[in-house]
């Protein structure tokens, strides 16, 4: 069931969750409409909150707000529609929103293993904004709370999971199995959108599993993916909470690195702007203009 927030309640609640969304305003209306301008509401992939009207309006804005998320798509969209028998309303205007996507967090995060490590590990990026997800196959290593930013994944296939978990995301490995280790290294190395791969343990282990994805094939520079062993060279301590500290100041280094790589959002075209507010024509269909 749909919890009952409003737009700007949901809005606070998915950046503190790191959960992606999208955030809807009406821009503009001709005409009987459902609701006035400056109404929102805020879609996820799951729930929507508040309203611009409900309809079938409301129906397809969801529909395309849900599509731009499925698709990894955080940018704007202009979009108008006439309300006409293509949306089965019989009001006879029309209504202009302004779609923005939004990631909800900086980085996702894909984490295997809750173990002390793990434990240690997600009591600092808890307090991060991002999307994580912890994998384990057991269900009672897991605290009975986890951060408003983490999804548990309790599993009996972690290596089959992987594409489906971790697209356009940072993986870390900590399990306390090492044959586990090994075929995730290798699912995760098939996937391509795989943001960066961290395993944990010593040189010799790091050494050990080199040498293996070499007999099988990998390539060098595949196998450099993997950072093991992973954190912080220069942030001593075995300690768990020692080990967490240094995966940690690592993970926001590529977190920054991956940022900055990307091009800044630069907002809304002027030529996208002039199409919607054009005073739309009653018989036109719907006209939409995007900016990545």
């Amino acid at each position: 069931m749909q919890e009952r927030l409003t737009w700007i309640q949901a809005v606070a609640d998915c950046e503190r969750r790191g959960q992606p969304y999208v955030l809807v305003t009406v821009l503009g209306v001709t005409g009987s409409v459902p609701r006035e301008p400056a109404s929102k509401m805020v879609v996820t992939r799951e729930h929507s909150y508040d309203t611009i009207g409900g309809g079938h309006l409301e129906y397809r804005v969801i529909a395309r707000a849900r599509e731009r998320l499925a698709n990894h798509e955080y940018s704007y969209e202009l979009a108008h529609f006439p309300l006409g028998a293509s949306l089965g309303q019989c009001c006879g205007g029309s209504v202009a929103v302004l779609l923005e996507a939004q990631t909800g967090g900086d980085a996702r995060l894909v984490v295997f293993g809750a173990g002390h490590v793990g434990q240690a590990l997600m009591s600092i990026v808890g307090e991060l904004p991002w999307q994580i997800t912890w994998v384990d196959s057991r269900a009672d290593s897991f605290p009975t709370e986890v951060p408003a930013n983490t999804t548990v994944h309790c599993t009996d296939d972690p290596v089959g999971d992987v594409p489906d978990l971790c697209s356009n995301a940072h993986v870390l490995i900590l399990t306390h199995n090492h044959a586990l280790d090994y075929d995730l290294c290798r699912a995760l190395l098939e996937q391509d959108e795989v943001l960066t791969i961290g395993l944990i343990g010593s040189q010799t282990k790091a050494e050990r599993f080199r040498q293996r994805l070499g007999h099988r094939g990998y390539a060098q520079t595949d196998i450099d993916r993997i950072r093991c062993p992973v954190g912080r060279s220069d942030i001593p301590g075995k300690r768990p909470m020692e080990v967490a500290v240094s995966i940690s100041a690592e993970l926001l280094s590529l977190v920054a690195a991956d940022a900055a790589a990307k091009p800044a959002r630069r907002g809304l075209s002027w030529g996208a702007l002039k199409a919607l507010t054009k005073e739309a024509n009653p018989g036109a269909a719907e006209v939409t203009g995007h900016q990545p």
